[in-house]
């Protein structure tokens, strides 16, 4: 898949093609749903689809204190729209002005101008333009618009929001359902205090580089995507009250590792369910006794 990052560097020389916008934090199941039909719809066609999203939520700009926390980063979102069959994203920076910019001219100078779409697929909640005039009705209008309608699991429609909610209960379970995939923490290996290594059982720390929502303090187990390969770990996600923590981190035991230093590389934790409340110990021989037990429940994934 192509990715550009704004549209001044393009050179669209495809004849038209089936465009499909939106913000699909996430990339889940009602987003999978709306980028797919795109996708059917430009094969049949012989055309590229192409999908334009943003570098951030709209109301990071719009309504700051109101905006909610990221589900995955665009590394992770443009990831999903290339497994997908999408031919090119077009990253476009969410800005002030870009808000305060008539739907007619997106429409017109984006669009239409340098992507060459003969049609638009959004989802039946998408709105774009100056004050959120372009509606999928108003679309509809002035091109060939397919509207996609809500996408509903067993009763239950799936949003962003309520994936947010979920994580941040710490109910993966119904996170992953409505994603359509584990739940992942990316993030950065920094050192830590090495307290995990002292008790036997060393542990990766974790330091994201993007506001992601964050699951409810607990253990969870899961596997970890490393540039050695993928494990089966146990995560600690909160403030280890049992060693006198204050602050957040998220630090992950990899079974089975051979020991390759992680130091200031990146990896992946693709959650797949919480085991265990955070709790306080009495002694640091009960707290290694109960990693010994999380890190079991781990191994039997």
């Amino acid at each position: 898949m192509q990715v550009h990052f704004g549209l001044e560097l393009l050179r669209a020389e495809w004849p038209s093609s089936v465009v499909c916008v939106g913000t699909f934090d996430g990339v889940h199941l009602g987003h999978r749903a709306v980028i797919s039909s795109a996708v059917t719809k430009a094969i049949q066609q012989e055309l590229p689809c192409i999908v334009v999203t943003f570098d951030r939520h709209p109301a990071h700009v719009l309504a700051p204190e109101r905006c909610p926390k990221a589900i995955e980063s665009i590394q992770d979102n443009l990831e999903q729209f290339s497994a997908l069959g999408v031919a090119a994203a077009i990253v476009i920076p969410f800005t002030k002005a870009l808000s305060l910019t008539p739907a007619q001219e997106f429409l017109d100078i984006a669009l239409v101008g340098a992507l060459k779409a003969n049609s638009i697929v959004v989802g039946h909640d998408f709105a774009f333009g100056k004050g959120r005039e372009g509606t999928p009705e108003w679309l509809g209008a002035r091109i060939q618009t397919d509207v996609i309608p809500p996408f509903e699991l067993h009763g239950t429609r799936v949003s962003s929001s309520a994936i947010r909610s979920a994580v941040e209960a710490g109910h993966i379970d119904e996170a992953t359902r409505l994603l359509g995939r584990p739940f992942a923490i990316s993030g950065i290996v920094v050192a830590g205090q090495k307290l995990g290594r002292e008790l036997g059982y060393p542990t990766a720390n974790l330091a994201r580089s993007f506001d992601q929502v964050t699951p409810a303090h607990g253990i969870y187990i899961g596997y970890a995507k490393t540039p050695h390969g993928v494990f089966r770990t146990a995560v600690s996600i909160g403030t280890r009250p049992a060693v006198g923590g204050t602050f957040l981190t998220i630090e992950a035991f990899l079974l089975d590792y051979p020991g390759y230093d992680l130091y200031g590389r990146s990896i992946s934790i693709a959650l797949h369910r919480r085991i265990r409340n955070e709790e306080n110990f009495d002694s640091l021989e009960d707290l290694r006794d109960q990693i010994a037990r999380d890190v079991a429940e781990a191994a039997s994934l």
